[in-house]
């Protein structure tokens, strides 16, 4: 839950536009569809206050001062009759008569208490203990409430559904399949924000679930590790977390530092190797990084190491040169072993956005991708490029980052990133 909980505060720009999002779609198609629904929500609010029961108590006393000029057009026909003089002093004292004329409308006063009786059962809805106090915190906890604005799911909300997808880096493929599915059985409903963010969460986790697995350990010593990726994608700084966990467990790593271009590259896998306790191999700037790979291959058997990760220098997709360079490294390390490498980790920048789906096509191509790595949730990203290359690719993701601490990079869970992208609250 700890990560949980970093995940959705920092995903909190991109989710609370998706959030936002949501809540206009609901409450515009509200609005438009029941016009007359506003009025039976301001009714209820004037009865609670209390004195739905003193109200009615008080217009029967009331009522009564109407019946008197009535009352006393049957008394006249009896004055003629008895006594013109006498009656006259009772009329004053004919208070406990109007008791009779009180018991006698009080039939036809309960009738004119049916209109208050209608507001009546409103509040016995409304004044609910737990929806008394509808708010921003309530829906976030998923608290249902009957006075929640509500949609009909149709083509138009649909429509505006797929646009918000697709605005959150889904893509236009999974952003149609996941709101298709969500209609599927529930077209015409009525739905509240919370229940489409449900429904989303729960569609988002089934088309994750799949591909969340953990990176594999096997039995072959050194198991190699070839990590690749674009420029600025975070692949020094998972690399050097990655090692730092795996040595938390009980794993003897060796890093190699084949980003032999960039000497900061080289620094920060030292800084990170000496705060983990594990050797990082090194060569002068601007050498072959297919060498250093060649022998840190070596050193990794001699010394032992259960893995060897190897750092490489970033390359964009559309450089043939530096892909082929990439492509070389992977043929001198099978030269020691020829099904090396056992893991080949893509490690993707969510803030790259669609543009992440070029890159998984074109180093699959070349290096063979076994597993990705999201980092930079935490940025501006959207997040919905997630959901996208597991819906086309099908690779396991293994982990994702949302910041630079070690404890920033944590195996990914469906359910959590589902939950932090559409705003819900995990139990």
């Amino acid at each position: 839950m700890a990560f949980f909980s970093k995940l959705k505060d920092r995903l909190f720009k991109s989710s609370n536009k998706l959030e936002e999002g949501l809540d206009a779609i609901v409450e515009e198609g509200a609005e438009a569809a029941a016009p007359h629904q506003p009025a039976p929500e301001k009714t209820p609010d004037v009865p609670p206050s209390a004195p739905p029961v003193e109200g009615p108590a008080e217009q029967p006393v009331e009522a009564p001062k109407a019946p008197p000029v009535e009352v006393p057009s049957e008394a006249p026909s009896e004055i003629p009759v008895d006594a013109p003089a006498e009656i006259p002093a009772q009329t004053p004292e004919q208070s406990p008569r109007p008791a009779e004329p009180i018991t006698k409308p009080a039939e036809p006063v309960k009738k004119p208490a049916e209109p208050m009786a209608k507001p009546s059962i409103k509040p016995t809805v409304a004044p609910d203990p737990t929806p008394a106090t509808p708010g921003l915190l309530g829906r976030l906890m998923g608290r249902g409430k009957a006075d929640e604005p509500r949609r009909a799911l149709d083509d138009e909300m649909l429509e505006q559904l797929e646009d918000l997808l697709v605005g959150a880096d889904m893509g236009v493929d999974t952003a149609l399949r996941v709101t298709a599915n969500m209609a599927e059985g529930r077209f015409g409903k009525r739905l509240s924000t919370r229940e489409i963010k449900e429904l989303l969460a729960a569609e988002v986790a089934r088309i994750m679930e799949p591909v969340a697995r953990p990176m594999p350990i096997y039995q072959k010593r050194p198991q190699v590790v070839l990590v690749v990726g674009v420029n600025g994608s975070g692949k020094t700084t998972t690399i050097g977390k990655l090692a730092s966990q795996f040595k938390a467990a009980g794993k003897k790593v060796v890093i190699a530092a084949g980003d032999t271009f960039r000497a900061a590259a080289v620094e920060q896998l030292q800084v990170w190797g000496d705060r983990a306790g594990v050797p990082v191999l090194t060569a002068p700037e601007g050498s072959d990084p297919a060498s250093l790979a060649f022998d840190a291959m070596t050193r990794a058997q001699e010394d032992g190491a259960d893995l060897l990760m190897i750092d490489t220098a970033g390359r964009l997709q559309n450089r043939a040169d530096l892909m082929e360079e990439l492509a070389k490294i992977v043929r001198v390390i099978r030269k020691k072993d020829e099904t090396a490498p056992h893991n080949t980790l893509l490690v993707l920048d969510a803030t790259t956005g669609q543009n992440a789906l070029n890159q998984v096509e074109t180093f699959q191509k070349l290096a063979d991708v076994s597993g990705l790595v999201m980092t930079k949730l935490d940025g501006t990203a959207k997040g919905g490029v997630l959901v996208a290359l597991a819906d086309r690719f099908g690779l396991p993701i293994h982990a994702i980052g949302v910041g630079e601490q070690i404890d920033d990079l944590a195996p990914f869970d469906p359910e959590e990133f589902a939950a932090a992208l559409t705003g819900l609250e995990r139990s």
